[in-house]
């Protein structure tokens, strides 16, 4: 169970996370904006929200990068550091894993049918999730 004031310290991080995704942030200096230590902060995290800081960050990443791709206008290489990534490897690998297809077969598939849906519902549906393999 995570403490009431850590649970603050955590939102502020993740908060920063939200607003400084395409940011190089490192984990040691959003533990220390948190006060904690890095194993602390990553443990507290997890307990807080259900997944890692990184992990986190990455899923920011990847759900911007998806409305990237929608908007056609960029190549996958220029999404991959327009959302903060540095190996097109690790994002191309990332996406993949969180969306269930590589970064240019989600640009190249068809996206009309989700322009009628509110922004704001559209952004809750096309939330990357993980996909737990058994």
């Amino acid at each position: 169970m995570v403490e009431l004031d850590d649970l603050r310290r955590l939102r502020r991080a993740r908060d920063r996370m939200d607003r400084e995704f395409a940011e190089a942030l490192d984990m040691a200096e959003l533990a220390r904006g948190a006060h904690m230590s890095v194993g602390h902060f990553q443990r507290s995290f997890r307990a807080a929200y259900g997944e890692t800081p990184y992990a986190y960050l990455m899923t920011r990443r990847v759900e911007r990068a998806k409305a990237l791709l929608r908007g056609g206008g960029m190549s996958v290489t220029e999404v991959c550091f327009a959302v903060g990534c540095t190996s097109l490897g690790s994002f191309s690998s990332r996406f993949t894993e969180l969306v269930g297809r590589t970064p240019s077969a989600y640009r190249a598939a068809p996206h009309e049918e989700s322009a009628v849906i509110p922004p704001c519902v559209a952004r809750s549906l096309t939330r990357p999730r993980r996909r737990l393999t058994t």
